[in-house]
């Protein structure tokens, strides 16, 4: 796999020596010409100096051949250009971006960017579960951002527990995809009662989600 890392700092040194070690050809492109001096020495490979949103820099860094563009400067901005040209002009098919302000997500999504992550915002979801949000865990994107699938616990006193599923008052677009209760999946049908303990596997668009929980464990989910 070829390999383009457009960014600098210790990640990019990270994610290099890890590819290398996968026999990836890794390409490192950063603005740094210091920088660029102690990759190189460290990995024993040589480091492209430039500014990736240059069509030109991109191209030298042999981005015809790349298989996968990682655009990783603490710029939101240069990262959806770097993906951009890749993916339109150079026709890189996978291009992934670090989104330094989690309210860009949507944005890249949109331009097509093929994975954006937002470190923000994944550290966001790691503070609310340590911070005793219990009922709300392993939230994960699917479908571009448009459909998230959820962990949901409830508690005893919790609005659902007690309740079958088909007694639930859910919004149109949220599914309960599965019931965890005791160490075993179970298949919810309409009347499968739900206990306290039970661990739901919830699936609903982005703007169902929240209303879902609230409705399942109570105003007290986050």
């Amino acid at each position: 796999m070829r390999v383009i890392l457009v960014g600098g700092g210790r990640i990019l040194y990270y994610l290099a020596r890890q590819f290398s070690r996968k026999q990836f050809a890794v390409q490192i492109v950063t603005t740094s010409p210091e920088e660029a001096r102690e990759l190189s020495q460290r990995l024993n490979q040589p480091v492209l100096v430039g500014d990736a949103t240059d069509p030109g820099i991109l191209e030298g860094a042999g981005a015809w051949r790349a298989d996968v563009v990682l655009a990783l400067t603490p710029n939101d901005e240069d990262n959806l250009v770097v993906c951009q040209i890749a993916s339109q002009i150079y026709q890189v098919p996978r291009t992934i971006a670090l989104v330094n302000d989690p309210e860009n997500e949507e944005v890249f999504r949109q331009l097509k960017v093929s994975v954006a992550i937002s470190t923000t915002r994944i550290m966001s979801v790691i503070l609310e579960e340590q911070a005793g949000f219990e009922e709300i865990g392993k939230l994960i994107s699917v479908a571009e951002g448009h459909v998230s699938v959820a962990e949901i616990v409830l508690r005893e006193d919790s609005p659902a527990a007690g309740e079958t599923i088909m007694s639930l008052t859910l919004p149109g677009e949220v599914l309960i995809g599965g019931i965890i209760r005791s160490g075993k999946v179970l298949i919810p049908k309409g009347e499968s009662q739900l206990h306290g303990g039970d661990r739901l596997i919830l699936i609903a668009t982005e703007e169902s989600m929240d209303k879902a929980v609230r409705s399942l464990v109570g105003d007290d989910a986050k």
